[in-house]
């Protein structure tokens, strides 16, 4: 017979067994919670471990594979090898599987999404996902700050950053150094002058990133005053500090600066790069310094730096540029690759030296021509004085339907103005209008000098008064215009309309002002002028204005006071100056100042025909034909030949040129 348990034992031992049951169940939950922990580790471990190798493929098949949840960080890695890789397909596969999981995403996950789409080609996503973003932080205003300036959208990328300020989200130094090349771009001083008043406010002027881009945008905007002085005051500067400020300079016509700076920079042990021996070497070409430029060339050997092609072309120039086209041509043949700008900077070289036919044979030669090439040789010829062949140039541009630019159009309308080939030069207005390029200002100043130099004053007038802006050129090409055809008033008054509108003159405009003076005979507003160019407009008065003054005086009948003013120049007077004296001494019969500034003259240039002609045409006058055979017998006995007179006809379109005497033409 068994033996019954008491119901006590029996109730202990039902709960023993759910005990060791509940055991189980939780032994045998942890346990697959680990093995799924440990799937999960695996799969984001592998995920990334794809990404970094750089098969982005493979790591979107175990992506969208896997039912396993996704960390944050393989997210992060995934968006940054897309970046690496340059990858949107995959950037946006990524998207969609963040978006498919429901997975609430973080800043620091969209930032990084952000970046990708920017990075990766795609604005538009990029935008999207900013703007979707619940809450934003001084990353997330960066990065897209940053992806509209490396797209070339600086007016978006400033107007980014203002909204950003109205938010209340205060910029960092990464946004600093991100939005100052945007105001550089659009030389928006006024707005970077703010920006530069927010880094002293927030102490971020000892970050040299920073103070490497406030160089760059003061330098950018034509403030190199500011610049410099950002650059003085940095504690600490790199290769990339001196090589903006010795840019800058060289940029803004402070050439001497920059070589100074070049050179102080090596003394302080800072290397050049390459951009620097390039700003280096273009200082000197500037400057014309060819035994500086080629102790710098010998560096750059040095430093294994004569590979590389921008700076070769640098230096090609710059040897052209200092009279030593034999080396230039030396270093063209040797460079084992040749881009367009370097088939374009010989071809400059060349034209610069006078070699034009050797810079034809060398654009025939070219692989491949774009505009610039074009625009090039047209430029050399219509600069060396061959107006004629540069607008036949740009007819063949155009047969070979290579779209002209704003500097082909600057070029041919100089030449159009050169040869007053007015027809020609308004079919070349239409093209522009057609290219839509009539507001750009280099353009439109081109046009008003080319209308004037064609005699039509009122389409000269009326381009320059449909000018949305207008420089110093702008009004100094007018001014000229009414000059040059004797409108005296009309220039003085331009003038003053100039200084009301707050524009200051240049050397260029008060000669411009004084010619008026000269053709309208207005001696005593012409003396105000030259009198006051020192004390109201601080510009020292150069040869012409002195050249100018002489003609003035001369042609109101002073030729003693035009000689005293000569006298009391600051430099030595050259041939113009003598010969407005000299040409006064023709009109009013003045033989024996003719012949002491005659004399002037022969000693400066014996060889130029004109002053002899003019003594000979005041010997004539005076009825002193000894003095006629003596001049005669000067030229012969000097061979001295008389330059034939020249005169331009524009037919159907065509110029044609007429030498005395010639009868090439039917």
């Amino acid at each position: 017979m068994a033996k019954v348990l008491p119901i006590r034992n029996q109730r202990n031992t039902v709960l023993l067994r759910i005990g060791i049951v509940l055991q189980l169940q939780i032994r045998m939950t942890a346990t697959v919670a680990a093995v799924e922990k440990y799937n999960n580790s695996y799969c984001n471990e592998d995920i990334r471990a794809l990404c970094t190798q750089g098969k982005l493929k493979e790591a979107v098949q175990v992506l969208h594979s896997t039912e396993l949840p996704i960390e944050y960080s393989t997210y992060v890695c995934f968006l940054q090898s897309c970046i690496k890789k340059k990858s949107l397909s995959e950037g946006r596969l990524v998207h969609a599987h963040m978006r498919a999981r429901g997975f609430v995403a973080d800043k620091i996950v969209l930032n990084t999404l952000i970046n990708a789409y920017a990075k990766c080609g795609s604005l538009r996503d990029a935008r999207k996902v900013f703007e979707e973003m619940c809450e934003r932080n001084v990353i997330s205003w960066t990065s897209m700050i940053s992806a509209y300036v490396s797209d070339g959208q600086a007016d978006k990328a400033l107007g980014l950053f203002r909204w950003m300020q109205r938010t209340g989200t205060q910029p960092n130094h990464f946004t600093v150094a991100t939005v100052l090349p945007a105001c550089a771009k659009t030389t928006a001083l006024e707005q970077g002058m703010e920006i530069h008043e927010e880094v002293i406010r927030r102490g971020f002027q000892s970050d040299v990133v920073v103070g490497n881009a406030l160089v760059d945008m003061y330098a950018k905007c034509g403030s190199i005053e500011n610049a410099r002085n950002v650059f003085d005051k940095m504690l600490q500067r790199d290769v990339v500090s001196w090589t903006s400020m010795i840019a800058s300079c060289e940029q803004n016509g402070h050439v001497n600066e920059a070589l100074e700076l070049f050179y102080r920079m090596q003394s302080l042990g800072v290397k050049p790069n390459m951009k620097t021996f390039t700003s280096a070497v273009s200082a000197c070409a500037n400057l014309g310094a060819l035994e500086q430029g080629m102790y710098i060339h010998e560096q750059i050997s040095r430093n294994g730096f004569q590979s590389d092609t921008l700076l070769e072309n640098a230096l090609m120039d710059m040897y052209a540029k200092c009279g030593n086209i034999e080396k230039a041509r030396e270093l063209f043949e040797k460079m084992p690759q040749r881009t367009v700008i370097s088939w374009t900077a010989m071809i400059a070289g060349y034209m610069l030296n006078g070699h034009a036919d050797e810079a034809l044979k060398l654009f025939r030669d070219m692989p491949e021509r774009n505009t610039e090439s074009w625009t090039t040789l047209i430029a050399g010829y219509a600069q060396n004085g061959h107006s004629v062949e540069a607008l036949e140039l740009y007819r063949r541009m155009q047969n070979a339907s290579v779209k002209p630019d704003s500097k082909t159009f600057v070029t041919v309308l100089s030449a159009c103005g050169k040869l007053a080939a007015l027809e020609q030069g308004k079919d070349i207005h239409e093209e522009i209008i057609r290219g839509q390029l009539q507001s750009d200002i280099f353009v439109s100043n081109a046009l008003v000098d080319m209308y004037a130099k064609c005699g039509s004053l009122e389409e000269a007038r009326c381009v320059f008064d449909t000018m949305q802006q207008r420089d110093v050129v702008s009004w100094t090409s007018m001014i000229g215009g009414y000059a040059m055809h004797g409108f005296a008033k009309e220039a003085l008054k331009l003038f003053e309309q100039m200084q009301h509108s707050g524009m200051n003159p240049n050397h260029v405009t008060l000669l411009c002002v004084l010619s008026a003076c000269c053709h309208g005979g207005l001696l005593d507003e012409g003396r105000q002028f030259f009198d006051s160019m020192i004390r109201c407009y601080k510009l020292t008065p150069a040869m012409e204005h002195y050249s100018c003054m002489v003609d003035l005086l001369g042609r109101s009948g002073h030729l003693d006071e035009a000689r005293d003013l000569i006298k009391k120049m600051p430099m030595k007077p050259d041939a113009n100056v003598w010969g407005s004296l000299l040409s006064a001494c023709r009109v009013h019969n003045n033989v024996d100042l003719g012949e002491c500034v005659a004399d002037c003259l022969f000693e400066l240039n014996p060889q130029n025909d004109c002053p002899y002609v003019l003594l000979s045409n005041i010997y004539a006058s005076s009825g002193k034909w000894n003095g006629v055979q003596k001049v005669r017998k000067m030229m012969k006995d000097r061979r001295v030949k008389k330059t034939p007179g020249c005169s331009w006809i524009e037919v159907n379109k065509h110029v044609h040129a007429f030498l005395v005497g010639d009868r090439s033409h039917p």
